[in-house]
């Protein structure tokens, strides 16, 4: 129940801050995780990323004090801190599909989109394989590429990224390095609030890393979760199901270390891999 009422608490925090700006950071300290969780886990309770959110929340206020016909457009930009009325008649148009001189006109529709209220729901009809493992610090090298602090940013990155280090030899090279555990192609998040966001596509090993980068992955204890099959949807799914039914009755929290993937059959058709996830056990 705590859980849930972090991030009703967090939902209360954006109501408060729409028209004076919406610190990520903080959203991530109500609920007890980093900004990156709070995205994370937003995203698979609510259906839709955190952003998208705020924003439709903000065009659903705009939109009320528009038809009042005493509010300027302008004026409407600067109170949900658009820059300028373009970029704020851009979101607005992406959300109610007119642009925001229509709303004076009577009879025309505008949408809304309420507040969300978190709540607990029976789920878990399938069951979920997990272990528990604490694992020393460990060495990996690899390419990075930084991460946005709006993780929906992300997605069109990290897919190209994978591809040109399939293209230029990039992953053969480093298979032919691992030595060490967790075995196996790895993505990591590195996605802590008090260092550079970063997503790295590495091995665990000792041997010399010229021309590459270094990182070391913090000691830990991680749920790790197997799956298989098509991996940007398999694992998206497996994800889904960790945060929405496994994370809120597990007795676990997120803690502070990097998100793992570890490929262990690389195969995109037929893959195999573990998501690993930080935990502490939850607070009581």
């Amino acid at each position: 129940m705590e859980w849930i009422e972090r991030l009703n608490g967090a939902i209360s925090y954006i109501e408060d801050h729409l028209t004076d700006g919406i610190d990520y950071e903080q959203l991530g300290r109500i609920a007890c995780c980093s900004s990156y969780h709070f995205q994370r886990m937003f995203t698979y309770m609510a259906g839709v990323p955190l952003s998208e959110y705020i924003r439709r929340r903000k065009m659903s206020l705009a939109a009320v004090d528009l038809q009042g016909k005493d509010m300027k457009i302008i004026d409407a930009a600067g109170k949900y801190g658009y820059s300028s009325p373009t970029a704020f008649n851009r979101a607005f148009q992406s959300v109610h599909g007119i642009a925001p001189s229509a709303v004076r006109n009577e009879g025309v529709p505008v949408k809304s989109f309420p507040a969300i209220t978190f709540k607990i729901t029976v789920k878990g009809v399938e069951e979920m394989n997990y272990r528990i493992e604490t694992r020393e610090a460990f060495r990996i090298v690899g390419v990075s590429v930084p991460l946005d602090r709006d993780i929906e940013k992300n997605f069109t990155v990290l897919p190209s990224r994978w591809q040109e280090a399939a293209m230029d030899g990039t992953l053969q090279k480093l298979t032919g390095m691992m030595d060490t555990p967790p075995v196996g192609v790895l993505g990591i998040s590195v996605c802590s609030d008090r260092e550079p966001w970063r997503y790295y596509i590495a091995v665990s090993t000792s041997k010399e890393a010229e021309g590459l980068e270094e990182y070391i992955v913090p000691a830990a204890t991680w749920a790790i979760f197997p799956g298989e099959g098509t991996n940007n949807q398999s694992i998206q799914e497996l994800e889904r199901r960790i945060v929405t039914e496994w994370l809120p009755t597990s007795g676990y929290e997120y803690g502070d270390a990097p998100d793992v993937e570890v490929y262990l059959n690389p195969d995109p058709e037929n893959a195999k891999y573990e998501v690993w996830i930080p935990v502490v056990k939850k607070r009581t």
